[in-house]
This record gives structure tokens, sequence and C-alpha cells, in this order.
């Protein structure tokens, strides 16, 4: 595969990466982690993950403090391939029919469709009294914290305080196993995290990604947002199952849309000499997606089997790739994605 164009061949580039959660489509995430790392012209400088995302930036930011681009794509690939090796134990699985029509979803799933009517009566504490979660294991052999507390790339990872619905962002020396976890605790699979003492909840609710410390802490002035979410959907949904998969696509991404929405206003009104207000108008905003993703129902972030998941993997390298034939060399020099349409009156 060729290299992407870049803005100056004598000069790398320092970029941001701003990582959406998003459970098992977070192999998307992966695989356009994958395809950046090839290009030795981009330079992370900081990272901001929620969930699924914060879970691929701490593996990486670790690897690559170790061993550099190739460390970390390899170590990328064993944490997922261990995620896949744990859910082989898991009773949620496809159905014959789905297997048959290669629909990844489990929305079809007797188990999984017990599971969605058991969270609508019990809570995890009822389901899992003992608040085990498999994740705990694997983040512990996939990632040496250690590395990350001392890498040179930073990491910001947001979970929600359960008490005041407010983000708390955690950065590189204060990441461990429970703040990753924390950050991923959907409140109806899981019991809330504590930390400190205190309760936490997934991140998406209050920042999916938080784009504050990319702005504020950072050098980079281009930031590429990978989003797993899909703003819009041209259809109404009707089902039950439709109904709420729109509804957490919806609350997942406001608080970034509305960070956006602030980077576009401040762009359009920041006066010179205001620095607060310069720092957020000189930020360079970018996105790589897909629509395969809006294709995929609610029940598939809960699939982890490896074919979906490398599946996933090479979907996002091809966004990853396409960005970069497309904007390679508008890194650097000017944003990409249309802030301004997010201020106009809908």
């Amino acid at each position: 595969m060729q290299p992407g164009p870049r803005p100056d061949p004598r000069n790398a580039l320092p970029i941001d990466l701003a990582l959406q959660g998003g459970g098992a489509h977070g192999a998307f995430t992966w695989g356009v982690l994958d395809r950046l790392l090839e290009e030795e012209w981009l330079l992370p400088d900081g990272i901001s993950g929620t969930s699924a995302g914060a879970m691929n930036a701490a593996v990486l930011v670790a690897a690559h403090a170790r061993g550099g681009r190739e460390a970390a794509r390899a170590a990328l690939e064993a944490f997922w391939r261990r995620v896949s090796e744990a859910a082989l134990l898991s009773p949620l699985r496809r159905g014959p029919l789905d297997v048959l029509l290669g629909n990844w979803s489990l929305d079809n799933s007797p188990v999984y469709q017990g599971l969605e009517m058991l969270a609508r009566v019990f809570s995890p504490y009822d389901l899992n009294p003992r608040g085990t979660n498999p994740l705990s294991r694997i983040l512990d052999e996939a990632i040496d914290f250690g590395a990350l507390a001392r890498a040179p790339i930073r990491l910001f990872v947001t979970a929600t305080r359960v008490r005041t619905g407010q983000p708390r962002i955690f950065r590189n020396a204060e990441i461990t196993p429970p703040v990753l976890l924390a950050s991923a605790c959907l409140p109806t699979l899981f019991q809330a995290v504590e930390i400190e003492g205190e309760p936490y909840w997934d991140g998406g609710y209050s920042g999916n990604p938080t784009i504050m410390p990319l702005v504020r802490e950072c050098d980079s002035h281009d930031t590429i947002l990978v989003q797993i979410n899909p703003v819009e959907r041209a259809e109404t949904p009707r089902t039950a199952s439709e109904i709420a998969s729109r509804l957490n696509e919806i609350s997942f991404n406001a608080p970034l849309l509305k960070e956006l929405r602030m980077i576009a206003v401040l762009r359009q009104v920041a006066q010179p000499g205001q620095c607060e207000g310069a720092l957020w108008a000189r930020m360079r905003i970018h996105r790589i997606a897909s629509t395969a993703l809006a294709e995929l129902g609610q029940g598939s972030k809960l699939n982890a089997e490896w074919a979906f998941l490398t599946l996933l993997r090479d979907t996002g390298r091809e966004a990853a790739d396409r960005f970069l034939r497309e904007h390679g060399a508008d890194l650097g020099r000017r944003s990409t994605l249309d802030l301004d349409a997010l201020t106009e009156p809908g």
C-alpha cells in the first residue's frame, strides 16, 4: 500500500488523536491506528480516548514508549486477540440464521435478548454481585502501566462521575486497569467502578472523547477524530432495538458535538490576544469514519468473534487510507471537518 501524501517531505508533523468508544466496534479504531502508525511523518503528540478508544490508546502509548511504531501495532493486535479469545467462553453468540446470513449483530441471539430483558428489571449489583469483569485481567496483561506513566505521548482518559455527572480526565501516571474499566463502564452491564472512593460510569456520557486537554495541554494543532457512532441517520428508527441504538448514538455523540460547536464558534469570534480563544480557534480538526459502521446493529458491539474484529480492523485501515489519500496534504494546513456547519440552525 502506498504511503499517503505529506504536507512537507522535510518535516514530520505532530498530531493529536481523539478516539471514540463503542465496544467491539473499537476494532475499527484499531485498524485506523494500525494504518496511521505506518506513516513515519505523523508523530502522535496526545491522545484522548473513551471506553474502547481509551483502551486502544493505552495499549498504543505504552507499547510505543517501549518499542516504537511496530511495537504499538503488534500490541494492538495482541490486545484484540486476547479480547476475542476471552469471548470464546461467553454465551453471547450469534444464532445459526445470523451466521448463515452473515449478520454480525447479536440482536437475534436468545441470550442477548434475555440479558436485555433482565437489565430492565435487575441491576448489575443483582446479576453480578462480585463485580467481575474479564477485561481487567486482559488490560493488566496487555499494558505496561509503568511505561504508560513515563510515555512521551500524552494520554487523556475520560470517565463520568456518577454523583455529579461531570467528567474526570485521567492522565498517564493516573491510568490503571480500574480507570480504563471505569471509562468503559456501561451502568446496565457493570457495577460502577470506584477510584479513590468515587464511583464512575462510562466516559461517553460526559466526553466521547474529550477534546479540551488536546487543545490546552498538547503542542499539536491537528486533531484527528476517529468516530465510531454515526451522527446522522436518514430513516426514523421504528423497532425497539433500533430506537435503543439511536438513543445510544445520540447520547454518546452529544458531548463531542458540543465541544466541536464551541471550537467552530471560537474560530469565528476569537480576537487577537485572546489566549484561550486563540488556542481553540487554531486547532485544525479532521475526522476518520465509515458508513459501514452505521449498517451494524447495536448488538454487534458485544460481538468479539475474531472474524468480526478483523473485518472491523480492515474497514478502519481502509478508512484511514482513504483519509490520507484525500486529506493527507491538508494536515498541518487546514481543517477538513466542516465545523461551521455545526453552528448553522437546524
